[in-house]
């Protein structure tokens, strides 16, 4: 059958369809090349950290280019509405995965305190493994190997995080709102106020690791609990850092004079991410520093 084209192209019934590309197989050897780094870094063998940074700093290579010719195919108004809401239909289903991730270590996170350390402190188990283990949470160990640390609490520093973050979330919806009315020096200043808060966030989280460590002697060893710990919040850092820049790229974008008020799931698909990690970071906030 044949379709005519339009003068529109964003209007197009059709998939634009790229021509053959190698970023996929770069992508690849650059990851290879990650994982191998990291293997042989870990292991002690000599190079390994070279061959690591060479690796993710090619993958970060080959992602820049590979995004900046799907901006340009969508600025050039090859994209059309079916294409859109593939899009769409990719980005939510990356975020459920990620909400699946995250729902792992919360679960593992429950299965020890609410299983695990009240079965090993039962009289079956003191009697034959470990005498003087109780069943508190956080405990030493069952063997007591676990060196004395003390536990991070909700205040100050995870509750101003918990603020800045809400915050950024509000100020990130207001410069949503401000693009899709057309608003674009409102969208940038906003947005980069939400740049700047989830920076700020990230900062505030590193220097709680560095007194945690110090002070604390709350270390990644400290058993169930410094792992979980370091685990949770640690992921959840780092999706804080690609979020912001993630919105660091829209902004850089906006300020080019990209999107409009109807088109822009760059932008829209940044916020959802960056709305994720807030709900993500609402439970971490709750689950390990108040209860």
């Amino acid at each position: 059958m044949h379709v005519e084209t339009t003068a529109h192209p964003s209007k197009a019934p059709y998939y634009y369809v790229p021509g053959l590309s190698g970023h996929p197989v770069r992508a690849s050897i650059s990851l290879c090349l990650t994982l191998l780094g990291a293997a042989t870094w870990i292991n002690n063998w000599p190079g390994g950290f070279w061959v690591f940074l060479v690796g993710i700093l090619s993958f970060l290579l080959v992602l820049f280019f590979w995004f900046s010719d799907a901006v340009r195919e969508s600025e050039t108004g090859l994209n059309s509405t079916r294409v859109d809401i593939s899009y769409r239909w990719s980005m939510s289903w990356f975020i459920f995965s990620e909400v699946m991730f995250f729902a792992a270590f919360f679960g593992a996170l429950w299965y020890t305190r609410e299983i695990a350390t009240p079965l090993l402190s039962d009289l079956d188990h003191r009697a034959l493994l470990w005498p003087d283990f109780t069943g508190t949470w956080p405990n030493q160990g069952p063997a007591g190997t676990v060196a004395p640390f003390q536990t991070v609490g909700p205040l100050w520093l995870p509750t101003i995080n918990t603020a800045l973050l809400l915050t950024s979330g509000v100020t990130l919806t207001i410069a949503h709102h401000a693009l899709r009315a057309s608003k674009r020096g409102g969208a940038i200043f906003w947005l980069f106020m939400t740049v700047a808060l989830g920076f700020a966030f990230v900062a505030c989280q590193a220097y709680e690791y560095m007194h945690a460590y110090a002070e604390l002697n709350l270390k990644f060893t400290s058993g169930a609990y410094g792992a979980l710990f370091y685990m949770l919040t640690g992921f959840h850092g780092f999706h804080v850092i690609i979020g912001a820049t993630m919105l660091t790229v829209m902004l850089i974008r906006l300020m080019r004079g990209h999107f409009t008020a109807e088109h822009h799931f760059g932008f829209e698909g940044a916020a959802w991410y960056w709305h994720f990690v807030d709900v993500v970071w609402l439970g971490l906030y709750l689950y390990v520093y108040w209860f």
